[in-house]
């Protein structure tokens, strides 16, 4: 499933309330690690300084519909290739100290950007031409916020552990829920052109897919039937890879720190935009200029909290229990 401040959270209280500690050391040494994610060529002075509280996570999700699996332990093709696919999700995920909460902030696929060495572009499209390291570079030059770790998952991986919980069960266009197997949760978050705000609903589609996907899993026997949970810690270690600057020994320690953090503490939204339009006949989301330097600002000064009640978010609504 997800790493970062979303996978480790839940792949954490897992480990720790269904199978005990013994099993930390042994799913993190299964993680699929992507080599080379971060540049090379950013002069160290040009690179943004570390944030003051916490770390902060570039989660992209590949679409690649790809026939052999390209995250996870049974990777058996890239994650990317050049001009093969584009990340359709590009998610920051700042994780403050005390790892009270999670902020997830997404960055729509259409945003207009400048990709290093290519000119301005989608953002999604900075992942087709140079991968990873790319991605990042135009993340931390668009944020002037420090990426501390990367983390991909394919969204047909996440297909299988959606139909490991039992599915899902998802709002549409503000009505009741309907309960999703995976295939059709799938089509949920790929769905783009029906919706009223397009790219922006698809974001809040992404992010309601994963809080519904993260609070199943730690619900009733997921995390206290052995059975369950080994096959559940199987499906995550398939689903998802990070960069190879992540060590067992972080993960261990991020997986003990979070183990507390549930779905209904973190906060989803997205970055904020001042309008939508289109350029070179592409359509585009032009981000606010004003409301995301304050967004970014706080993610560097560990303020997050404070960003969320002081600006308008555009943020996912609370689930209605």
């Amino acid at each position: 499933m997800l790493l970062g401040a979303l996978g480790l959270l839940c792949a954490g209280v897992l480990m720790v309330a269904g199978t005990g500690w013994w099993a930390v050391g042994h799913y993190t040494g299964k993680v699929h690690r992507v080599p080379h994610a971060f540049p090379t060529d950013v002069p160290k002075d040009q690179q943004p300084a570390p944030s003051k509280d916490g770390q902060t996570f570039l989660l992209v999700g590949v679409d690649a519909r790809s026939e052999l699996p390209t995250t996870g332990t049974d990777a058996k093709a890239p994650p990317w290739k050049p001009g093969a696919q584009r990340s359709d999700t590009m998610m920051l995920v700042h994780l403050p100290s005390d790892h009270s909460t999670a902020y997830v902030v997404s960055l729509p696929r259409d945003t207009w950007v400048t990709v290093p060495g290519r000119g301005e572009a989608k953002l999604n499209a900075a992942f087709s031409w140079g991968g990873p390291p790319l991605l990042i570079d135009t993340v931390q030059r668009l944020t002037d916020v420090r990426v501390d770790h990367l983390a991909v998952i394919d969204w047909s991986g996440f297909r299988k552990l959606t139909d490991a919980v039992g599915g899902v069960d998802l709002s549409v266009a503000g009505g009741p829920a309907r309960h999703m197997n995976g295939a059709q949760a799938l089509e949920y978050v790929r769905e783009r052109h029906d919706l009223p705000r397009g790219d922006l609903d698809r974001t809040h589609r992404q992010q309601n897919y994963l809080r519904a996907v993260l609070s199943k899993v730690l619900s009733g026997d997921n995390v206290t039937h052995p059975v369950r949970t080994k096959r559940l810690l199987d499906r995550l270690a398939e689903s998802v890879s990070v960069d190879d600057r992540l060590s067992d020994d972080e993960l261990r320690d991020l997986i003990w720190d979070s183990r507390s953090l549930r779905p209904a503490q973190m906060v989803f939204m997205n970055a904020p935009v001042a309008r939508t339009g289109t350029i070179r006949g592409q359509s585009v989301v032009l981000l606010g200029s004003r409301d995301a330097s304050a967004l970014w600002k706080a993610m560097r000064e560990g303020a997050m909290d404070d960003y969320v009640a002081r600006h308008p978010v555009d943020r996912l609504r609370p689930v209605v229990r």
